[in-house]
């Protein structure tokens, strides 16, 4: 189970065939802070020989500045690289590390456990194949694992391998290790996983890490490391309907026009019959270009640019699909959503929801639902808060081609973005893909809405309608009294110029509230550059889509149009 080459005979084309020949594992490992992940995959890579000589060096270097183990070598340090990670002995940002064995090759991604880092969890896990989740004997099932268990579940990773990691600090107790499966076994009982499996270990001293250990012979079951190289990996489905996001315009010469993307689903040929949506444009499919020549055919997971036959408008954001099999347009989603902002989500507030490349502006309704981890229920709430998971019905601004997440993860997912910082507060899965109830507001009743939601809030425009108004009928009283002679004449003059002016002021003030002339762009956290065609970042347009996010991790979730 090691990957080093033997040196007597050594090839180094046959061995780059021999990895070439091995299947791919991607695997995460999260659960909550201090129960030991690190540490695991540390001792995973030590005892399998997957660390080389100088990183040996350097672990040892480390293990005596930064490490917790005495003399010993601190197999944390060998994941958790950041300086703030030393110092705070947690790990902060995911890290990635390759290692292969002899029946397989292996990416893994060491996640956070702290809730402030969740976020960075869920990018971990929109990749994975597997989830080992890590949880420590002596704490138990703590709330973080539950939400590290409902999140890989919503990233439709649908294999779980439970280390119940520091079994040496329980004795090695089997009713401990029973117990504590029962109980994850409990709450995960409604979430749809193919495989559940439960390994003993003792990270910090490699019981059933690699090899099985002796002190737990009532465990008949493999090391954890014996267990992820024979695990049968469930390809993951791209959906058999053709999908293709477009990400950019080519125009190099009036003689060419391409439109790359990323294949999300499906396949496609030359001469196969596509149309663009939401336009709804019907068109032939002429070529398939790439760096390598044109293909005959290209499959999901592809880059590629395609030409049209005809001059039709297809722009960014738009999605070429196939006629077999069209995705909906709509511009209302129900979707699960996994909060990371630290300002709550609240219904009636607007977001910019990034789906594949498209962008549009999304609004929560009211119904917002959030899942307890304690209850295993989804309750009504008035707002989503940080590392809250809920459901809701999001309305957008424009028509958006969009599936459900469960037939295609590509056009399925998305992520919300803070329109004023910039920042993404939110990955959301499609559930269902809801019709329109009612026409659009025409263009008077839109205005009437910007009025309405534009940011200078109405408390300010009266304030600052009635304050000028005062002062500007304050000569309207003076003459008003020294022409009448009556100063409660002059009053009810005056009042009533103030009441007048001051509603035509505040409906003036509202208006120019709209009007960006004039206006300096500002952050609350910081500045980006700004795409000048759509009013959008340009960080945001290079921004990858929520790509991998979700599968119902419950049915009591399940969203009600």
């Amino acid at each position: 189970m090691t990957a080093s080459p033997e040196l007597t005979g050594f090839s180094l084309e046959d061995f780059v065939v021999r990895q070439e020949k091995k299947n791919l594992l991607r695997f995460i490992v999260c659960g909550s802070v201090d129960h030991g992940k690190s540490t695991l995959i540390g001792r995973l890579l030590y005892e399998s020989k997957c660390l080389f000589d100088d990183q040996l060096d350097a672990l040892a270097k480390d293990s005596r500045n930064h490490g917790t183990q005495g003399g010993d070598l601190d197999l944390a340090l060998v994941l958790d690289g950041l300086a703030a990670e030393r110092e705070q002995k947690i790990t902060i940002d995911v890290a990635y590390r390759f290692f292969t064995t002899e029946r397989r090759k292996f990416i893994v991604a060491d996640a956070p456990g702290h809730e402030q880092y969740t976020r960075n969890m869920a990018t971990g896990a929109s990749t994975a194949d597997l989830a080992l989740l890590v949880v420590s004997a002596e704490s138990g099932l703590t709330g973080q694992t539950k939400r590290h268990l409902l999140i890989v579940s919503a990233l439709g990773v649908r294999q779980i391998v439970v280390a119940v990691n520091k079994m040496d600090r329980v004795g090695w107790s089997r009713s401990e290790f029973a117990e504590l499966e029962a109980e994850v076994r409990a709450f995960a009982n409604d979430i749809d996983f193919d495989t559940f499996a439960f390994i003993p270990v003792a990270a910090a001293s490699g019981d059933n890490v690699v090899s099985r250990s002796d002190h737990m012979d009532w465990y008949c079951g493999p090391s954890l490391l014996e267990y992820l190289e024979r695990v049968q990996i469930v390809a993951k489905s791209h959906g058999a309907a053709f999908r293709m996001p477009v990400q950019w315009v080519n125009r190099p010469d009036p003689d060419f026009r391409g439109y790359c993307g990323l294949i999300g689903g499906g396949e496609v040929h030359p001469d196969m019959p596509v149309q663009v949506l939401p336009s709804g444009q019907w068109a032939r499919v002429e070529r398939i270009v790439t760096a390598d020549g044109d293909l005959d055919r290209a499959v999901a997971g592809q880059a590629i640019t395609l030409t049209l036959a005809g001059e039709i408008d297809v722009s960014r954001g738009d999605v070429i699909a196939g006629v077999d099999a069209l995705a909906s347009v709509t511009d209302r989603l129900c979707a699960r959503l996994v909060w990371m902002g630290e300002e709550a989500l609240t219904p009636g507030k607007a977001y910019l929801l990034k789906l594949a490349a498209g962008i549009a502006t999304a609004t929560v309704e009211p119904g917002l639902r959030v899942f307890d981890l304690d209850t295993r229920e989804s309750t009504p709430a008035d707002c989503l808060q940080i590392n809250g998971i809920g459901t809701a019905i999001l309305d957008l601004d424009r028509r958006i081609a969009a599936d459900r997440y469960a037939d295609n993860k590509e056009t399925g997912s998305f992520i919300l973005i803070d329109p004023e910082c910039y920042d993404t507060v939110g990955l959301g899965m499609v559930d269902e893909v809801l019709p329109t109830l009612t026409r659009r507001p025409t263009r008077l009743g839109a205005a009437i809405t910007d009025l309405i939601r534009s940011t200078e809030s109405h408390a300010r425009s009266i304030a600052k309608a009635t304050s000028w108004r005062m002062t500007g009928s304050l000569d309207t009283f003076i003459i008003a009294t020294f022409v009448t002679g009556n100063a409660k004449a002059a009053g009810a003059v005056a009042l009533t110029e103030i009441l007048t002016k001051t509603a035509l002021y505040y409906f003036h003030e509202r208006v120019w509230v709209l009007i960006p002339w004039g206006k300096r762009a500002r952050c609350r956290k910081r500045t980006h550059a700004v795409d000048a065609s759509r009013g959008v970042p340009s960080s945001i347009l290079s921004r990858g889509s929520a790509s991998s996010c979700a599968s119902l991790f419950s049915r009591r979730m399940q969203c009600k149009a």
